[in-house]
């Protein structure tokens, strides 16, 4: 059995819920049989590192520093195995709006012209463009540069937990969603706003050998599955699997709707060469699968989606983890 140092915690704005998916993390490891070092991130964590000799790291870090690439690079530099994607995936995944050139790059070279993913359109602005070049005057273009107009979505152009994301029915609030969305990052994605079934699919693997567990449908009692929502869960319920009944009234075309949900997380999964593990989520609108992010680092704690789809394989989290740990020792 190997000894785990588990990264968890950081000075990102998801550093109670990294905690807590560290906490989980090392109790699943250590039902495995696995040693593990719990370690919450900070200015000692490279001496801590060379110190402990861990056989390989299990990243929990998550938002900035856990999911950009940043702990990724020092884990390579310093030559430590780790579970999960590598540095070079962990910055394109990080941009959300580097989906849509991911996917047709893929397209062009695994001949695939004609995927089941898709994505929102929008338009991406940097901080900078705001403040030193005077794109706030161009914001009475979104409602024509947007297809379909409003209302639109604004969001920061990195992290997650759905932090600084905005619905935006009219100009008059768009401009305090971009202030605050830019509060939390130093970009914003403005794009369409997507209605239809909220889903999360969890994917297990690497290249062709990854497989996609149950998908999660996601339904908040109102609005949407904002941060409230995901910090409060009496806000949404949870099915896993997807309700068939939501996809479509007969079931034999909700099971090929499902399928086609399954082979679009896929899809994107492997567009961004995902290593392991994580989570695309998506809305299915009714026609296609329409791709927001992916996860590479999905949560653990106790109502994060990817334990429930583990759960809903059949699996159990210590035998999902044991085996990702396993190979690298």
């Amino acid at each position: 059995m190997a000894k785990v140092a588990v990264l968890m915690g950081g000075s990102s704005f998801e550093r109670e819920f990294s905690l807590i998916s560290g906490k989980n993390i090392c109790e699943a490891l250590e039902e495995a049989g696995h040693r593990t070092v719990p370690l919450d991130t900070n200015d000692q964590l490279v001496p801590t590192l060379r110190s402990e000799k861990p056989d390989v790291v299990y990243n929990a870090l998550h938002g900035k520093h856990g999911e950009d690439g940043t702990i990724q690079s020092l884990l390579e530099f310093l030559d430590i195995p780790f579970v999960g994607s590598p540095a070079s995936v962990c910055h394109r995944t990080w941009n959300k709006d580097a989906l849509h050139s991911s996917l047709i790059k893929y397209r062009q070279i695994s001949g695939e012209v004609d995927g089941e993913a898709s994505w929102p359109p929008g338009a991406y602005i940097s901080a900078d463009a705001f403040k030193k070049m005077g794109a706030a005057s161009a914001l009475d273009l979104v409602g024509e540069r947007i297809p379909g107009g409003y209302p639109v979505c604004v969001k920061p152009a990195h992290g997650g937990s759905a932090l600084g994301i905005h619905r935006v029915d009219s100009q008059d609030k768009l401009a305090a969603a971009i202030m605050d969305a830019l509060s939390y990052d130093d970009a914003v994605n403005i794009e369409q706003w997507v209605e239809g079934v909220e889903l999360s699919v969890s994917i297990l693997g690497t290249g062709w050998d990854a497989r996609a567990l149950p998908p999660v449908e996601i339904a908040p009692k109102r609005g949407f599955f904002d941060t409230e929502a995901r910090m409060n869960h009496e806000l949404v319920d949870f099915y896993c699997p997807v309700r068939l009944s939501s996809l479509s009234s007969n079931e034999e075309e909700a099971q090929a709707i499902r399928a086609e949900i399954e082979r679009a997380a896929l899809e994107v999964y492997r567009a961004y060469s995902v290593v392991d593990l994580g989570r695309v989520d998506m809305i299915w609108d009714g026609g296609c699968a329409r791709c927001f992010e992916v996860d590479i680092v999905p949560g653990m704690t106790n109502h994060s989606l990817f334990p429930a789809a583990v759960e809903a394989a059949g699996l159990t989290l210590a035998e999902v983890l044991d085996e990702l740990v396993s190979q690298y020792v």
